[in-house]
């Protein structure tokens, strides 16, 4: 993605089923598990960059012992540094005991981090200062063990301020109107309220406090907590817990939003927000991995033992289709053949554009995440060239000598690497208040394999503000003197705030939004502007499914294309002699590349829930009166 944007976090969640002696036996140490988080925890390094963090509980501790550790960091390299300060714990007390390296029992009851339940989370804050008290974990804490909560997720809630007002009614008084505390503390509020009624009855059998202690954590049902718990909430959501006597939990989302996946096997159990992280770490094939329905919750109980519920009643599957296009690693099998596809079925277009001209055309893409939709794309072109050969040569067939046949038979696709980012630059100019200079150096263009006959295809995987594209990738591509610059994007058009994760909240910011508020002031259309400012404006204290959203209404006089080419006109300036055409997918075409994420209010503004209908109002809103402020 030419424009960068903070998106996704990762969770990952792993429970050992053996005591740890077992892994050390088998694995030749019983930090089996801090090791399978770090590699789980790196392998979603893609996922978050501005902070991680760690939490372990061990099972079965004494009073007095400490059984939760927790570590934290926003440095540079977050994940490397929680690590560090965890291997430096673990080696300090190791060299301090020499003869107890071989003494698991020792080491669970002294050394931290050692445990059977670990929790790990990558962080990209979407808003909020980025300190280290806003990083996951979250921990509530108890002295009753059942009462201890640890929280981590990747997640945002549409309806932050209604849930706080909740929990002001249940008689609770939050530190902070945040979404992360909001549903840390709602869950624990309805956790107290499960074990109290299980100490009730438990009492009237006839067990004292200490006794109904161990009973309380057999007895608790999480699933019931989670259903109550999440009652009211609005958004997008993988949620992960654990309790402090060992239960853990992932609950998801019920329109499938945010993405769950697990694992389980006689050792251990398993669950990450991508498929090939579990993979990778644990060496399994693709099938054993299993997704988590939308709605539904995996509950692994203290005795290990792994359950699926189904929490709140699944809406229409609408998994985000932008994990597809960008965010999850493209090594999972299915999301690698989704991303070719979008480029391949771009490539009818391309040609349109190109006129149909594969010789004198030259392909490339912006690194590095639109390299496979590039390899789609390049195998229709190579489709379309090896059709042009044949239609050639049946043409000619009975004046085709030798060296003719030759000369068409070797005529070859050229695709080259044209644009090579610069990512030390990168990571100093986005700390940069004046950095408009610095950003036009952001890539380097290859020079030398472009003629002045050459159209040059450039594909990127999305088009977001298009700051990029118009500071530095253009002009510096039209420095290459080609007669044309086709710009390709495997995503359509982004067109409405996301508020489910990603970082996209003003609608400013979308040059597809700038482009549609261009095109209407153009053709004399301003009184839309102000109409669709009122009907937000009438629908700001609706807080149910009534809210629609109107500023669909934006877009709506112009086709595609129009916004398409008015995107062009803004992309260009005077020094940009060359004709430039931009290409977006459509809708249509990602449903069918991306059938089972088919959640996709970003391009077309079909929230799948009404608080994201709630927000895009209040970003249009914001945009009228000139405000700032963020949508959610």
């Amino acid at each position: 993605m030419s424009d960068a944007i903070k998106h996704e976090c990762g969770i990952a969640l792993i429970r050992l089923k053996k005591p740890l002696q077992f892994y050390k036996d088998k694995y030749g140490t019983a930090f089996y598990g801090v090791n399978k988080m770090y590699l789980m925890m790196e392998k979603q390094h893609n996922r978050g960059q501005d902070g991680a963090g760690f939490a372990s509980i061990k099972l079965d501790m004494d009073p007095g012992q400490r059984y939760i550790s927790r570590q934290r960091s926003t440095a540079q390299q977050p994940i490397q540094d929680i690590f560090a300060q965890i291997n430096g714990r673990i080696n300090e007390m190791m060299t301090a005991n020499p003869d107890k390296k071989e003494d698991v029992a020792w080491q669970k009851n002294n050394v931290p981090y050692i445990g059977e339940l670990l929790l790990g989370h990558v962080r990209y804050g979407t808003f909020g200062k980025n300190s280290v008290e806003s990083v996951h974990p979250f921990l509530r804490q108890n002295n009753w063990m059942h009462r201890n909560l640890i929280v981590a997720g990747n997640f945002n809630m549409t309806n932050v301020s209604q849930l706080f007002d909740k929990l002001v009614s249940l008689g609770q008084h939050p530190k902070e109107q945040a979404d992360t505390i909001t549903v840390m503390e709602k869950i624990g509020h309805f956790l107290d309220d499960e074990v109290a009624k299980l100490y009730k009855k438990l009492k009237k059998e006839g067990f004292n406090k200490q006794q109904a202690s161990p009973k309380i954590a057999q007895r608790l049902k999480v699933n019931k907590i989670l259903k109550r718990a999440s009652k009211d909430w609005d958004g997008g959501y993988a949620m992960a817990g654990m309790l402090g006597h060992g239960d853990a939990f992932v609950l998801r989302d019920p329109a499938g939003i945010r993405p769950a996946y697990y694992y389980e096997n006689e050792e251990i159990a398993v669950v990450a927000s991508e498929r090939p992280v579990i993979q990778t770490a644990f060496n399994i094939p693709f099938e054993d991995v299993k997704e988590l329905d939308p709605g539904a919750a995996v509950v692994i109980k203290k005795n290990g033992e792994l359950q699926i519920h189904q929490i709140i009643e699944p809406l229409e599957r609408k998994a985000c289709s932008f994990e597809r296009i960008y965010f999850s690693r493209g090594s999972d099998a299915e999301i690698y053949q989704e991303r070719k596809m979008l480029g391949r079925l771009l490539m009818p277009e391309v040609l349109k554009s190109i006129d149909h001209d594969t010789v004198n055309s030259v392909f490339s893409f912006i690194p590095n995440t639109a390299e496979t939709s590039f390899y789609g794309m390049v195998e229709a072109a190579q489709d379309e060239l090896n059709k042009q050969k044949g239609q050639e040569i049946l043409a000619a067939k009975d004046s085709l000598d030798e060296a003719g046949l030759q000369k068409i038979l070797s005529r070859k696709l050229r695709t080259e690497k044209i644009a090579i980012k610069d990512a030390k630059l990168r990571t100093f100019i986005t700390e940069d208040s004046s950095r408009d200079d610095l950003v036009a150096h952001v890539y380097d263009v290859t020079y030398g394999v472009v003629k002045p006959e050459d159209k040059l295809v450039i594909i990127d995987d999305s088009i977001v503000r298009g700051t990029t594209l118009k500071k530095s990738i253009i002009k510096m591509l039209a420095r290459l003197n080609p007669s044309k610059i086709i710009v390709v994007s495997s995503a359509p058009q982004i067109r409405y705030p996301d508020c489910y994760g990603i970082d996209m909240a003003r609608l400013e910011d979308f040059i597809a939004f700038r482009a549609a508020i261009a095109l209407l002031k153009e053709h004399g259309k301003e009184d839309i502007i102000d109409n669709v400012y009122q009907k937000c404006k009438e629908q700001t204290e609706f807080k149910d499914k009534n809210v629609k959203n109107y500023v669909k209404e934006i877009y709506a006089p112009f086709t595609d294309q129009q916004v398409s080419a008015k995107i062009a006109e803004l992309l260009i300036d005077d020094s940009v002699t060359v004709e430039v055409d931009i290409i977006y997918q459509t809708v249509e075409n990602l449903h069918m590349a991306c059938p089972k994420n088919l959640g996709d209010w970003y391009f077309t503004g079909d929230y799948p829930t009404y608080g994201g209908n709630r927000v895009v109002n209040r970003a249009y809103i914001n945009y009228v009166e000139g405000n700032s402020a963020r949508a959610y």
